[in-house]
């Protein structure tokens, strides 16, 4: 591997958001506005998402678009209002899923760098994550969370701080934990992924997972996202609740 950033460079790590998909499931909402736009707790979302990552210490980070993406760019233009520092990555005429996406961002990454979805809230400790990355030397590391089916179908199998299995697409009743929706990877990772071609990223992660070169770290604090009509509304008394108590 090239030369890695250490755990007290949380700024020199870009964060590669996911931003392109139709978001169906909000419609009528998003059919004349993109779903990181939706209005949550007073401002459209990706606004709580950034100043969530800048608190974190990550300045940098790269939106990958698809679905009126231009509305995204249009108002967030190059993040300075947020104290980031923002680039754009359009799919294009044809939507190339969140692999697909991620590869054609990857001129944009650097050595090493987040992947998260521009729908989801993650409170977590970023920078324990960075840290725990860096100290294993694999192409990848996974953030899950013990759901048993809870907040969604369980996808991973997590063992005695390791992560053992992957697969969004074969549930076996030693699933207990799901991907929580934050990855690191490493710039090589990305070769694996056909470039211009419309690619699933969770094909990526059950590859790296099965070849050892993806481990897990355990979180406990539960996510939050706007996919679906249910999430959106947990999503927005969550957000006024940590608003309202912040400014008591």
């Amino acid at each position: 591997m090239d030369k890695l950033p250490t755990p007290n460079d949380m700024a020199a790590v870009p964060a590669a958001i996911l931003a392109g998909g139709l978001a169906t499931r909000l419609r009528p909402i998003t059919t004349t506005i993109p779903k990181a736009l939706v209005e949550v707790a007073g401002r459209p979302f990706m606004d709580h998402q950034l100043i969530l990552l800048r608190s974190n210490g990550i300045r940098k980070a790269v939106l990958c678009l698809g679905h009126l993406g231009d509305q995204v760019e249009r108002h967030l233009g190059s993040g300075t209002a947020f104290g980031m520092e923002l680039q754009y990555s359009h799919d294009g005429n044809r939507l190339l899923g969140t692999g697909g996406a991620l590869r054609w961002a990857a001129p944009l990454l650097g050595e090493a760098f987040w992947v998260m979805y521009g729908d989801s809230f993650m409170d977590i400790d970023y920078r324990a994550v960075l840290a725990d990355f860096l100290s294993r030397g694999k192409l990848g590391l996974m953030t899950v969370l013990r759901n048993q089916n809870h907040w969604d179908r369980s996808n991973a199998v997590f063992r005695d701080g390791r992560l053992v299995r992957y697969d969004k697409q074969v549930q076996t009743p030693d699933m207990t934990h799901i991907d929580y929706g934050i990855a690191l990877l490493h710039r090589t990772a990305l070769d694996r992924i056909p470039p211009g071609r419309t690619y699933d990223l969770a094909d990526l992660y059950h590859a790296l997972v099965a070849e050892g070169q993806m481990d897990g770290y355990e979180v406990s604090q539960r996510f939050y996202e706007i996919g679906s009509p249910t999430g959106l509304e947990e999503t927005r008394a969550y957000l006024e609740a940590k608003y309202k108590s912040k400014s008591a």
